[in-house]
């Protein structure tokens, strides 16, 4: 068993943590991925280094989710065959836990196991006195959500130890993500995948009300809650909302522009406003309408696809507005929204269909494991000492 710990700019509790895990008569090696640190640090990880760990990692920073994937292909390329744990260097999972989750992934051939906190839920153990609120709130918020959108209830969704089965690490690093919202993309797609996530309960610990976390409460809650959006649009019914909205939010753009316009030019005044929305629409739904998958190769095909219909959308848009305007003399603003409505079911089809057409996302498990036939599931694991 491997014990995979990212760690950013950590104290002591690193090598503690080194220390506590090579204590025990069951040792595991130990894999410290040093995500861009810097050089105040070298004397920790040389310390974690003298106790026995693994030691990797780069110059920059690059988030929690690039040292993951960076330990997993490590895992891959160095201990074939081999389960993988990975832990926090904060101290907010003690050795025990990693043990357990380890003995709880060793029973499982394919599968994610969660080492899942108690936040207040029944369900866990009764150890969450002294959580900060807003650590409590925010976990049974986003577990809510996870829940009302996946239809899957798991009691931590932002836990850091979780136990890897070999034939998954392979399927680990394809899924994108570089920081904090890493971890919770892999729940979103192992969902979808068909692997299974099993909870395992552990100790709630916050040292220091988690002072040492290098968790940014704004920056990094919209990374984390943004997948959710893509999950919800790539829903159908969801998709359509949401396509709708971005489609919206570009006619806003397109008539603010076109009304604030002073050129005297009807042409140029539609292209101009055009040209600005449809860049903003095409980002909107390219990084989350459509967003089955990223790659340059679909994005070199979706971008032209993308140019030619907003072309094309947008020759019959001046005609439309032109016959609005000029031989009927309707109004300005009621001849922008019957050509908008007229073109939004043209639009959503073509890129529906043709334009994002080849982003699909591979759900299937590129190394050997559950490829068909199974459903996620929440079960709950209590494994003794």
């Amino acid at each position: 068993m491997l014990v995979l710990v990212p760690s950013f700019q950590p104290d002591r509790r690193l090598v503690e943590l080194v220390g506590d895990l090579q204590a025990h008569p069951d040792t595991s090696d130990i894999l410290i991925v040093n995500d861009g640190s810097g050089p105040d640090y070298s004397a920790l990880f040389a310390a974690a280094a003298a106790a026995d760990a693994t030691v990797i990692g780069y110059p920059d920073n690059r988030g929690k989710g690039h040292a993951l994937r960076a330990g997993f292909a490590w895992a891959i390329a160095n201990r074939p065959g081999e389960p993988v744990v990975c832990a926090d260097s904060d101290g907010q999972h003690a050795a025990a836990d990693i043990r357990a989750v380890a003995r709880a992934t060793a029973l499982m051939s394919a599968g994610l196991v969660l080492g899942t906190r108690n936040f207040g839920s029944p369900r866990a153990q009764p150890d969450a006195e002294g959580i900060p609120w807003r650590s409590r709130l925010g976990n049974r918020a986003t577990a809510r959500l996870f829940a009302w959108v996946t239809g899957l209830h798991l009691g931590d969704t932002q836990t850091g130890l979780r136990g890897c089965p070999a034939p998954m690490l392979g399927w680990l690093c394809t899924v994108p993500g570089e920081r904090f919202d890493y971890e919770f993309r892999v729940l979103l797609e192992a969902r979808r995948a068909g692997w299974p996530l099993v909870e395992v309960p552990i100790t709630t610990v916050y040292s220091q009300h988690n002072e040492s976390s290098h968790f940014r409460p704004i920056r990094d809650s919209a990374r984390i809650y943004a997948p959710l959006v893509g999950h919800i649009a790539r829903s159908g019914s969801g998709r359509l909302l949401v396509f709708g909205a971005s489609s919206f939010g570009a006619f806003l753009v397109d008539l603010v522009l076109l009304l604030h316009a002073t050129l005297g030019n009807l042409l140029v005044s539609v292209v101009g406003a055009r040209l600005v929305s449809s860049a903003a629409n095409y980002l909107v739904n390219d990084r989350i309408v459509f967003a089955h998958g990223v790659g340059r190769r679909t994005t070199r095909t979706s971008l032209p696809r993308y140019a030619l219909l907003a072309g094309v959308l947008l020759g019959a848009n001046y005609g439309l507005m032109w016959l609005g305007t000029v031989p009927l003399h309707l109004p300005l603003v009621l001849t922008k929204l019957a050509t908008e409505l007229g073109l939004f079911a043209v639009s959503y089809v073509v890129q529906r269909t043709l334009v994002f057409m080849g982003r699909r996302a591979r759900t299937t498990p590129p190394t050997s494991g559950p490829v068909k036939d199974v459903v996620a599931r929440r079960t709950d694991v209590r494994v003794s000492e």
